[in-house]
């Protein structure tokens, strides 16, 4: 009811981690990632840093071809920063300075032949951040909330992943940040998960930690005619769910 009601289009896909059971609606379509993009990107820095073609805690000057708008560092000239902190930049304040760099050291080709190994056919990095001409040529940035709550899965269960790596992924996701998910989820309970917005666009996904009946959760909403109305309709089916996972608790 809460997404059909919706001033625009919503999916979501959200998953008992207990029982396997899900709830779910447009899981498979694909929809505008924003910056929930970032989640892949993560996953592939940590599988490469596994490998060790990536030292997570080795400095280089910032490259400031790859600054733009939206986020700390772009202000911030040519800091000294490991990839570690970068992801950190990218996940928790949505950096998106951070997260070119980031791309361009990974290689967009890379992340996507990551996410197409884990099975996330639906999930495309197909430009920068803030590459308006990119954007223009509808080059956009796609996932799916199915693909999201696959690549949630991968770092709960450290899928293709050290154990080291899944607790670095696991640390950044759970640090505090003001989501959908968080906004309907009570702040003693831990979340980890990655938002995103556009024009008209709203994104969340995380994993709930709720004591005795964790759940995973990703909900995406485009075409929304109200500025804010994808956030309000995250954030009630955020609510929703966390009220029928607690009961079951």
């Amino acid at each position: 009811a809460i997404a059909s009601e919706a001033d625009g289009v919503v999916g979501y896909r959200i998953v008992d981690l207990t029982t396997g059971d899900h709830f779910s609606r447009l899981e498979n379509t694909a929809f505008p990632a924003a910056s929930t993009i970032k989640l892949a990107i993560l996953y592939e820095l940590l599988r490469q840093a596994d490998a060790g073609a990536i030292d997570l805690d080795k400095v280089e000057p910032l490259d400031r071809s790859r600054a733009v708008p939206g986020g700390l560092l772009y202000e911030l000239g040519t800091p000294l920063l490991s990839p570690r902190d970068l992801a950190v930049a990218m996940i928790v304040q949505s950096d998106n300075t951070a997260t070119n760099v980031l791309i361009t050291r990974l290689g967009m080709d890379s992340v996507n032949r990551r996410m197409r190994e884990l099975g996330l056919t639906g999930t495309k990095l197909r430009r920068y951040m803030i590459d308006l001409e990119a954007a223009r040529r509808g080059d956009e940035n796609v996932t799916t909330p199915a693909d999201l709550v696959t690549l949630l899965m991968a770092f709960h269960e450290r899928k293709g992943l050290s154990e080291e790596a899944g607790r670095t992924a696991d640390r950044i996701l759970r640090i505090h940040k003001l989501t959908p998910i968080r906004t309907g989820v009570p702040s003693s309970v831990p979340v980890a998960s990655k938002s995103g917005e556009l024009e008209g666009v709203r994104a969340d996904a995380g994993i709930v930690y709720l004591e005795r009946r964790p759940y995973a959760f990703a909900a995406m909403s485009t075409y929304m005619g109200v500025e804010d109305a994808g956030t309000r309709t995250l954030e009630a089916l955020a609510r929703e769910s966390y009220n029928y996972f607690s009961r079951l608790a």
